[in-house]
């Protein structure tokens, strides 16, 4: 069997309204999707996170045509393959996203090819179900003094669905960011509650607003700092009693390495369509365990990321090991900022009570309609040759 046609889709969507967190406001959402098919019609299915338009010509002009006629069972060889062929140049960023979603694919296409989901061949599963939190609470245009009530009402509606933790989009302004996270744990004063701050402040503003969660007992602040700055966190984790979580910007085992080494971080969040792909994912995973971290995916995409984490979290042990094991929550982004997940496919990650379901199916266990797909679909390019 060897790989004969790598296809990608660009996707997008426009938003019902037009949402904002700390780096922005956005009114659509674009995906990137990569189909591997082989000589004898087995498709896998894969995902890159990021810029959608950068990572198809990473796959259809570089790493595509060499793919073609590799052996798609060998994931292992297929990443250092491609991975040595742009090191020189491309260690970090959105062709290590592309990277992601090929081998994503592959973990989907081997999954398919053994009649085994991903979890089994990730190490064996270990749950069947897995809780949810689920990411919202996005800026709206309104006035701040009216936004605030209106985050809180929606977070009302995630806790009344069943999910079992809400994350709230901090980092537009210190008053702001107080008066939001005070007012939500007066709402909700049992509920698991995570902050987001995709890196917004510097080291004496997380300091300011890592104390005020402390005193509401947030039960996460993620990504209060940029990743790169490892020493901030070590820091910031000195001085403040609230677990910090980052890395879904980071990629590779060697990038999680030097972020975790330094001691400041407690949860390491990669992103499977973009660290490297699951593959990669898993030797994180084992330097993660290294240092006592535990791993909970980021999840931002389409259903075949959203499958992905949860076989991923299927597959996990936490640390430390105790007979009564803890499980990582998956993260599930509220519908009206991710409406290309909930349409494209035909057979979803099913969602009941705020848990998921792992799916049984081989591979990733999750289907594309393919109707749906081309109604979605901005580009469709294809690779049928390795020149």
């Amino acid at each position: 069997m060897k790989i004969a046609r790598v296809r990608t889709y660009r996707l997008a969507c426009p938003l019902p309204e037009i949402l904002g967190h700390a780096q922005g406001r956005f009114d659509s959402r674009q995906a990137m999707i990569v189909q591997i098919v082989t000589d004898d019609g087995l498709e896998g299915w894969g995902e890159c996170s990021g810029l959608a338009s950068v990572a198809q010509t990473a796959i259809t002009t570089f790493y595509g045509p060499r793919l073609i006629g590799a052996d798609p069972m060998q994931t292992d060889v297929v990443w250092h393959t491609l991975w040595r062929a742009s090191m020189d140049y491309a260690r970090r960023g959105m062709m290590l996203a592309a990277l992601s979603g090929i081998d994503m694919a592959l973990w989907d296409l081997r999954g398919r090819a053994l009649g085994r989901s991903v979890s089994e061949l990730m190490g064996g599963r270990v749950r069947e179900r897995v809780p949810c939190y689920v990411t919202g609470l996005y800026y709206r245009d309104l006035p701040e003094a009216e936004m605030i009530p209106a985050l809180v009402e929606e977070a009302h509606e995630y806790v009344d669905q069943g999910f079992r933790a809400v994350k709230v989009q901090i980092g537009r302004n210190i008053p702001f960011d107080i008066g939001l996270v005070r007012a939500l744990r007066r709402a909700l004063p049992s509920t698991p509650l995570i902050a987001d701050a995709r890196h917004a402040y510097d080291l004496p503003e997380a300091v300011v607003i890592g104390r005020v969660l402390e005193e509401v007992n947030f039960n996460l602040f993620e990504d209060p700092l940029l990743s790169e700055h490892g020493e901030s966190y070590r820091h910031l984790a000195a001085t403040v009693r609230v677990p910090l979580a980052t890395g879904k910007r980071e990629q590779t085992r060697w990038g999680f390495q030097s972020l975790l080494s330094t001691g400041g971080v407690h949860v390491a969040l990669p992103d499977l369509a973009y660290c490297g792909g699951p593959s990669e994912a898993l030797r994180i995973r084992a330097i993660a365990g290294s240092h006592g971290v535990n791993v909970i995916p980021h999840t931002g995409g389409t259903m075949l990321s959203q499958a992905a984490a949860v076989h991923f979290l299927a597959s996990d042990f936490r640390h430390p090991g105790r007979a009564e094991s803890s499980v990582g929550y998956a993260e599930w982004e509220a519908p009206d900022a991710n409406p290309i997940r909930d349409a494209l496919f035909s057979e979803p990650v099913v969602i009941e009570g705020g848990v998921a379901r792992v799916p049984t199916g081989p591979g990733l266990g999750v289907t594309i309609d393919r109707d749906i797909m081309r109604i979605f679909t901005m580009e469709m390019q294809e690779v049928t040759s390795n020149r």
